[in-house]
């Protein structure tokens, strides 16, 4: 049984193990700006005034897994030099599992370092020694994929840049070795000999890739991409060929259908990384058996998020949660959160530094007064969160005949209110355990209560009393309609 795309990264994504191997990279970002011309030569003179540094090529691939959660380990070749020991500790940062870097002294930590004058890049330096692994370098790698494939691997992912680590041979060998333990492995690939790929699960070309494996160019247009994959993939017997297209979106080929994914319409502001970003999301949700038409929206899900972003970001699992369960609500497929999913949210969001409000009810039928005090609630803090007392719980408080709404249809209103960022149910008397596992920065109570008596308030920062909108209540609006009917009215 294949899962849907929430349901994967609601749960089984975070207990994925995924290896990346390939050219890891660091970027070095040098920013300054330019006032006057070096009195030495004829070149701008940069005043640096900040420094920072992101993951590239292949560890860009694991940090977007890593912020997947799911479980990540790397592969590759780096220098025994001082970008490597900055590079080791942005992987430690990450939470990637590193000890399958094979350090070289006869080479550099692969480093791009760009010097940029305001906005504009000026200078990009280099630094590298490309090469094919040595025996003892591939021996080592080999080992350590082995041990990794025995103890329980979900997939494998080989980002080829050329670089040297994945040359044909070691590259034939990665992908005999995820055929023998029946996982799937994905080439971002790199040149126009595709043959060392062959027999690959995935592979996941852009449009000039793909162009320069079919040894022609063509315009962005399905008939000619389809026409290009197939004879791709028959040729290197690849499963699926999954090309990214730009503004298009993506095109996957395989021995049974063509799949046609439009790219999400976002506004686009950095195309960097997006291609690492569609494979470490494509391979995750193979691997998590997410159905290939799942894997592939998912895929186009993030890589638009990824472009709507300045600079290489990775994607984070509760942001491509979050706009896939928009996107199901806004085409009318709601679904109900978990308290683990609603926990998650709570948590990225306080990291982000971000407020999060709790409060709780019946809100049987919904009204005015209602609407206010979640809106005041809202008012408080950047995103508010719902618990919704269960049918059985609303007997329990409220008697026979309650509720006149079902739990889901109270829930399903309550999360198409703007104000309101997540809906969740509780069929304890108290939301006491809810509130515990969301710990909000503010918790709200309606009514004359006292703090000292809101239950929870242990487990938030705050508490703060909110006052019912005069007139308006469910059990008033129940006692007006009983009434009417007595009357003959209705």
């Amino acid at each position: 049984m294949t899962l849907n795309a929430a349901a994967f990264l609601a749960g089984k994504i975070r207990k994925l193990k995924i290896a990346v191997i390939g050219d890891v990279m660091l970027d070095r970002y040098f920013y300054g700006e330019v006032k006057r011309i070096s009195p030495e030569a004829p070149v701008p003179v940069a005043k640096i005034n900040k420094i920072t540094s992101v993951l590239g090529g292949a560890a860009n691939v694991a940090a977007n897994l890593a912020c997947l959660e799911c479980r990540v380990f790397i592969g590759g070749v780096t220098g025994d030099d001082e970008n490597d020991a900055l590079l080791e500790k942005m992987l430690d940062e990450a939470g990637i599992d590193h000890k399958g870097l094979v350090r070289s002294a006869g080479r550099k930590t692969i480093t791009k370092l760009r010097i940029l004058g305001g906005s504009q890049q000026m200078l990009r330096l280099d630094f590298e020694e490309a090469g094919d692994l040595t025996e003892k370098e591939t021996a080592t790698l080999t080992k350590w994929l082995d041990r990794l494939l025995k103890k329980g691997l979900g997939g494998i992912i080989v980002s080829d840049y050329a670089k040297g680590v994945c040359s044909d041979n070691f590259c034939r060998d990665v992908i005999k070795k995820a055929g023998e333990f029946k996982i799937p492995v994905l080439i971002d690939p790199k040149g126009s000999d595709w043959s060392k790929y062959s027999g690959c699960t995935f592979i996941t070309p852009n449009l000039k890739e793909m162009c320069e494996a079919a040894g022609y160019r063509c315009a962005n247009v399905d008939d000619e991409i389809v026409k290009m994959a197939r004879a791709a993939r028959k040729k290197h017997a690849i499963k699926n060929v999954v090309v990214t297209r730009s503004e298009k979106g993506m095109t996957v080929v395989n021995a049974k259908e063509v799949l046609h994914s439009p790219a999400a319409a976002i506004e686009v502001f950095d195309v960097s990384g997006a291609g690492d970003t569609v494979a470490a999301v494509l391979l995750a949700a193979a691997a998590g058996g997410v159905g290939l038409d799942d894997a592939v929206y998912l895929a186009n899900r993030a890589a638009g998020i990824v472009v709507s972003k300045v600079g290489t970001c990775p994607v984070h699992r509760d942001e491509l949660l979050a706009d896939i369960l928009q996107k199901e609500r806004k085409q009318g497929k709601y679904r109900l959160l978990s308290r683990e999913e609603v926990a998650s949210f709570a948590a990225t969001w306080k990291a982000c530094g971000e407020k999060v409000v709790f409060t709780n009810g019946c809100f049987d039928i919904l009204h005015v007064g209602h609407v206010s005090y979640l809106e005041k609630a809202a008012e408080l803090g950047k995103h508010l969160i719902v618990g919704v007392n269960t049918d059985a719980s609303v007997r329990r408080i409220k008697g026979k005949g309650r509720p006149l709404n079902s739990e889901l249809d109270r829930a399903r209103v309550l999360a198409a209110l703007a104000c309101v960022d997540a809906v969740v149910l509780f069929g304890e008397d108290t939301p006491a355990n809810l509130i515990e596992k969301i710990r909000p920065d503010i918790l709200v109570k309606g009514g004359d209560y006292r703090e000292t008596e809101v239950v929870g308030r242990e487990y938030a920062d705050e508490v703060r009393i909110i006052d019912f909108e005069d007139g308006y209540s469910t059990t008033g609006i129940v006692e007006k309609i009983v009434k009417n009917v007595r009357e003959g009215e209705i």
